[in-house]
């Protein structure tokens, strides 16, 4: 496993992260797909095994149950001090005008409800998911500082939305002396490559890492085209995310798979990795090839040419991913 630094930060972090949105109990939200606590661990231990330090999760997932899954496994298997972990604030978790949001009484409440779930004193990133617009961003980050200067989170980052926005958050928080933000989680892959119009380049100016969720496009780029999952047929997010102008791509992806004796899964991934800007994918697994395969891809290198192929047939899309 290879190690970077999150962005201009100190922190390293492996080339891969493990997105625990997969694990949290069933009946819990409505990820009927996901995996409890049993059939969750051996994820956390083969990710240990492999390397992986940081682990990726949200207060949301599950309503709470992916953060204890997660907590409890990974403190069980190894030193608190070993493992990157991150967290989300935003989602609804419960009824009322209060029950989420990025208002300094959600944030304040969050954080402490996450790392009761966890099982931690501190997260070491915290992220809001998605932009709030019901609160203004001054009070956001003057929230997210506290939350730093509390010792209840090490750095803070933040997840899809426009440039423009993050440019802003990033601006007030320096105008005040406040915690910046050190990370920037969106959504990036191989059928969707708006964000190197805007935000990459901004990220890259001002020294934010990148960990894009769904490289893999939600597992479209690990099957032929219209082979379904129990996720994706139940997945109407996912099928809004798509369309058949994105074929030629996976395509793609399959030839140069098949003449590499590699899965679609590892050139997918390995595209993403060439982008400077993105410090570490986050990949979910619920199969152990899933794993393997992202494992895999970090020493899997294209070259020009196999680039040029896996580029050409994009198309502009209409911008995803930010509600």
């Amino acid at each position: 496993m290879e190690y970077v630094s999150l962005g201009t930060t100190g922190l390293q972090v492996s080339r891969v992260c493990l997105g625990c949105m997969s694990y949290g109990e069933p009946a819990r939200g409505n990820a009927s797909w996901s995996l409890d606590r049993d059939a969750a661990q051996p994820f956390f231990r083969q990710a240990l095994d492999a390397g992986i330090n940081f682990f990726d999760t949200a207060n949301v997932y599950s309503l709470g149950s992916s953060e204890e899954i997660t907590g409890s496994t990974l403190l069980s298997m190894t030193s608190r001090d070993e493992v990157v972990i991150a967290t989300k604030v935003n989602g609804r978790m419960r009824p009322g005008p209060n029950g989420q949001g990025l208002s300094r009484k959600a944030i304040m409440s969050e954080i402490d409800h996450s790392l009761r779930r966890l099982g931690t004193e501190y997260v070491d990133l915290y992220q809001i998911h998605r932009w709030d617009y019901n609160t203004p961003i001054e009070e956001t980050m003057e929230a997210l500082h506290d939350v730093v200067r509390a010792g209840k989170a090490r750095y803070i980052g933040a997840s899809s939305m426009y440039a423009w926005q993050f440019a802003q958050a990033l601006y007030i928080a320096d105008l005040n002396g406040w915690t910046r933000f050190v990370s920037m989680q969106n959504y990036y892959n191989l059928l969707y490559r708006e964000e190197e119009r805007e935000m990459f380049p901004l990220l890259d100016d001002q020294g934010v890492g990148s960990i894009p969720w769904s490289p893999l496009a939600r597992g479209r780029l690990t099957r032929p085209w219209g082979a379904q999952t129990n996720r994706s047929d139940s997945d109407e997010f996912g099928r809004s995310l798509y369309s058949d102008s994105d074929r030629p791509i996976v395509e793609a992806v399959l030839a140069i798979a098949q003449k590499r004796g590699v899965s679609p899964a590892q050139v997918a991934l390995a595209w993403v990795l060439t982008n400077p800007v993105v410090s570490s994918p986050i990949v979910g697994a619920t199969k152990t090839e899933h794993l393997a395969d992202a494992v895999a891809a970090v020493d899997l290198h294209l070259d020009e040419d196999e680039i040029v192929t896996l580029e050409e047939h994009y198309t502009p899309h209409g911008v995803l991913g930010f509600q």
